[in-house]
């Protein structure tokens, strides 16, 4: 698989921020090939802290390995033409193309409208908001969904710093674009797909069961802390001050805690005595004071490396809470024996360890799993006149033409300043 799975997909984004790049990258992960136009200069997240000594934005390109980068005066007719004749260019051989995704403004030339003129069967995968075209951002719609109401351990809402509807609607969007090259596939035609970010928050909140939670039992879950709800887990404190999370979910992960820890015998005497069985979720959820009791006991007596050895091969569910260098430095599984990471040279960065898509295929010939090498993001601009001459077929003439007129820019380095 060597050229990936989606070898032959071409799709065109015009994104900024998470949600859009987010999916272009997973896609790009698979092998499609994905091209980024940006304005030239950057878009508004091309800036985007954390920042490389080098003035590099790390985020920006962490959202964009594998992409080629076109930068174009999208501010211009003249820009804006080359862009619709990359969105909408006829299919080569052997390639499947005319799709647009994007999270900005399709009003004018970018609409899905406007675009299928020029080509009848285009797919538009665009992002916005809310379902009637406000805006919003992950944060906002986050305050709203009721998680950070639940989380911590008062009424006091506690924001995390986790994108997860954006997270969410990246995936969705990839997700999104594959149905619907699959639909123009048996009918031939084109669709324009809408998803807005609030409604995968209420699509989320709604298929765990938070919703009808209320509807049918007039509850609304509390902030319990760290506190697994409806089932055994909760965060304990090591000797040498770490912390780590221990769950139990079914009965074997129960019996499996108590044999690690030897307390089997003394969690047996806590059903008795507050009348609960505790071969259910629910009996051990309504005892778990008492069972947490005997685990920070437990745990304050020994250091990280103690309970790991305990729980090596127990069958507990555990692990140690790590800050992401901690993660970086002590985490097996965030290294290169993790097949799906390895090294790139990543331009203004250096040389990173960086992942490449989680998921893996078995190839052909079924020995092991197959999967795309993680490839460094491009430089804005990087691609600029390959993918001019390649996919419209320009010359070199007319393409220093372009320049000349500044209609379209080369690579830039992060170093250089932005355009006022």
């Amino acid at each position: 698989m060597s050229a990936g799975i989606l070898d032959g997909l071409r799709v065109t984004e015009v994104s900024a921020f998470i949600a859009a790049p987010m999916g272009g990258m997973t896609l790009a992960q698979l092998g499609a090939e994905v091209i980024r136009i940006d304005p030239i200069g950057g878009n508004i997240d091309y800036r985007r802290w954390p920042l490389a000594p080098s003035g590099s934005s790390i985020y920006w390109a962490s959202l964009n390995r594998g992409k080629r980068s076109v930068a174009l005066a999208l501010n211009t007719p003249e820009g804006q033409e080359l862009a619709r004749a990359l969105i909408a260019r006829p299919d080569a051989p052997g390639e499947t193309g005319g799709i647009l995704l994007t999270n900005l403004p399709t009003a004018g030339w970018m609409s899905h409208e406007a675009l299928s003129r020029h080509r009848a069967d285009l797919i538009m995968l665009r992002l916005t908001g809310n379902h009637d075209g406000s805006g919003a951002v992950d944060y906002t719609v986050n305050c709203a969904s009721g998680f950070p109401i639940a989380t911590g351990r008062d009424a006091a809402p506690v924001n995390h710093v986790l994108p997860a509807w954006d997270i969410a609607a990246g995936l969705y969007l990839s997700t999104g674009l594959l149905a619907a090259e699959r639909a123009r596939r048996k009918d031939g035609q084109g669709r324009e797909v809408t998803l807005a970010l609030s409604d995968v928050m209420l699509a989320s909140v709604g298929n765990l069961g938070y919703l009808a939670d209320v509807q049918v039992n007039g509850t609304v879950r509390p902030p319990m802390g760290n506190d697994l709800y409806g089932a055994l887990g909760r965060d304990f404190t090591t000797r040498d001050g770490r912390s780590v999370m221990i769950v139990a979910i079914s009965n074997r992960q129960w019996r499996a805690i108590g044999k690690a820890t030897g307390l089997t015998e003394k969690f047996a005497m806590i059903g008795p005595m507050m009348e609960v069985d505790l071969d259910t979720e629910g009996g051990r959820f309504q005892a778990r004071g008492a069972i947490f009791a005997l685990l920070e006991a437990w745990c304050a007596a020994r250091s990280l490396a103690e309970i790991g050895a305990a729980f090596g091969g127990s069958g507990v569910l555990w692990g140690p809470y790590q800050d992401f260098g901690q993660l970086l430095a002590e985490d097996p599984r965030c290294s290169e024996a993790n097949p799906m990471f390895g090294r790139i040279d990543q331009p203004g960065l250096g040389t990173i360890l960086a992942p490449a898509g989680p998921l893996g295929f078995s190839n052909p010939e079924g020995l092991g799993q197959d999967r795309l090498p993680p490839r460094p993001a491009p430089s804005l601009g990087q691609d600029t006149d390959q993918v001019l001459a390649e996919v419209l077929g320009l010359s070199g003439a007319a393409i220093g033409k372009l320049h000349d007129a500044g209609t379209v820019a080369g690579p830039v380095s992060f170093d250089t300043p932005l355009p006022r």
